[in-house]
C-alpha cells in the first residue's frame, strides 16, 4: 500500500495551484491575489520539470491550461466561478481516468495481487472513479449554491478528506482479505515463507 500512497503525490502536484489559490485566499480574502499566485505557481511548475528534462504528463499541462484559462476568465469578468469550476473539471478528468480497469494494479505490491480476488481490486477502482464524480458534482454545487466562502472551506477540505477516508477503509479491508488468504494458504499446505515472498 505504500506504493499506492505516492500514487497521489502527482495528483496533488496537479492541483498545488489550486491549493495555493484557496490559502491565499483564506488568508487575505483577495480572489485576484489567490489567482495570480495560482497562476504563477502552475507555470513555475511547468517551467521546473521542463528545466530538469522531466516528462509533463498530460493532466499537469491541463491542469495548467484550467488556471490560466479559468483564472484569466475569473479576472477579465470579475466572476470567481470559473476559479471554482477547475476542482470538479480535474475530479472528473481524474474518475475517467480511474473508470480503466484495474487502473490500481500498477500500484499494489504483489503480495496483494497475488491474495485478493481481481474483481474486488477491480471494484474498488471503481469506488475511487465514483467518489471523484461525486466530489465533481458537490464542487459545483457548492460553487454555484452557496458562494465563494463556503466553496473555499469546502475546497481545502472535504475532498481531501474523503479521499484520506476511503483510502483507510481500502486499506484496512484489503489487509483483512490478505490475512484471511494467506491463513487459508497456510492451512492448506502452503509454506508461509513462499507465500510472503511471492
Amino acid at each position: 500500500m505504500k506504493h499506492f500512497l505516492t500514487a497521489f503525490r502527482p495528483l496533488a502536484e496537479d492541483f498545488l495551484s489550486t491549493i495555493i489559490f484557496l490559502a491565499f485566499y483564506a488568508i487575505t480574502g483577495s480572489v485576484k491575489l489567490g489567482i495570480v499566485l495560482g497562476i504563477g505557481i502552475g507555470v513555475a511548475q511547468i517551467a521546473y520539470l521542463l528545466l530538469r528534462g522531466r516528462k509533463i504528463d498530460l493532466m499537469q499541462w491541463l491542469s495548467l491550461a484550467l488556471v490560466i484559462v479559468l483564472g484569466g476568465a475569473t479576472l477579465i469578468t470579475h466572476n470567481p466561478r470559473f476559479v471554482m469550476i477547475k476542482p470538479s473539471i480535474g475530479a472528473f478528468a481524474v474518475g475517467c481516468v480511474m473508470l480503466k480497469r484495474n487502473w490500481q494494479g500498477r500500484y499494489l505490491p504483489p503480495i496483494v495481487s497475488q491474495n485478493v480476488s481481481e474483481n474486488i481490486l477491480v471494484g474498488w477502482g471503481y469506488a475511487w472513479a465514483g467518489l471523484m464524480f461525486l466530489l465533481a458534482a458537490v464542487n459545483l454545487f457548492v460553487a454555484f449554491r452557496l458562494g465563494l466562502a463556503a466553496w473555499a472551506w469546502f475546497a481545502a477540505g472535504v475532498p481531501l478528506a474523503s479521499q484520506i477516508l476511503l483510502f483507510i477503509v481500502q486499506y484496512a479491508t484489503i489487509r483483512i482479505l490478505v490475512r484471511r488468504s494467506i491463513r487459508a494458504r497456510v492451512a492448506n499446505g502452503e509454506e508461509l515463507s513462499t507465500i510472503v515472498a511471492g
